[in-house]
């Protein structure tokens, strides 16, 4: 079995050095402490830093489990529960049984959460229009559409073993 590299091979995996930096150094800033306090402030709300992404995950993802939050975050289990459980003693949560399977309880915005996450949103589209207030509209549009095209890729099952060399 011989494996040629060919330019097109080249040319993507130039690509993909450059994809993956760029996805390291979005990661970073998303990451940043300070990041989160800033929005914190900016949406002129009270929460605990720790609680930020649980809250608006839960939001955005919910009615949502402590096993796939945990999961999706990249925290243990025992930490996004205490995470969740604090969430729910602010009010800010609601936990349920899942209708499907009563074992699993889910996590589920409140209204109270909801209008915390709604001033977080609104705070976000602040940032997001100093970003981006030098892009055109096509160029947003265009940027809106494959981000969503990759985010929708990479939720299904990484097809790592279905590539094959030449």
């Amino acid at each position: 079995m011989s494996f040629k590299k060919n330019v097109q091979d080249t040319h993507i995996s130039a690509q993909m050095k450059s994809l993956h930096g760029s996805l390291i150094s979005i990661l970073s800033a998303l990451n940043r402490p300070r990041n989160d306090e800033k929005m914190i402030q900016d949406a002129g709300i009270r929460l605990d830093r720790a609680l930020f992404s649980a809250l608006v995950m839960i939001e955005r993802l919910g009615p949502i489990g402590v096993v796939e939050l945990a999961d999706r975050s990249g925290r243990d289990y025992t930490t996004i529960s205490r995470q969740v459980a604090r969430l729910e003693s602010l009010e800010l949560v609601k936990r349920r049984a899942n209708p499907i399977d009563r074992r699993v309880r889910e996590a589920v915005i409140s209204p109270k959460g909801k209008a915390m996450t709604d001033r977080i949103d609104a705070a976000r589209e602040r940032m997001a229009n100093a970003i981006f207030k030098d892009w055109s509209k096509d160029e947003l549009d265009a940027f809106v559409k494959s981000m969503r095209k990759f985010a929708d890729a990479l939720d299904g099952e990484p097809p790592i073993g279905e590539i094959k060399p030449d």
